[in-house]
């Protein structure tokens, strides 16, 4: 089966700081996760996801200061 090729991610804001969410759109890359899934990331590289259905995982090292929010929805986008 062939993976989406881009996504809307929804990223909360940092813990106590009252600001909304941000939607991060990203795309596919050639990369594979830590168990060979695929890779999505946003134009800045800032994000970086594996996304399993509809919920996307945050990769170690990518966006460190929303690290506490692992499991974040997911949007297919056409």
């Amino acid at each position: 089966m062939l993976a989406t090729s881009r996504y809307a991610v929804t990223v909360p804001a940092a813990p106590g700081g009252h600001a909304p969410p941000e939607v991060v759109i990203v795309h596919l890359t050639t990369e594979t996760g830590p168990r060979g899934e695929p890779v999505y990331a946003d134009a800045s590289g800032r994000y970086r996801f594996t996304i399993a259905g509809q919920t996307a995982t945050l990769l170690r090292g990518a966006a460190r200061a929303r690290a506490c929010h692992r499991c974040l929805p997911a949007r297919p986008l056409p």
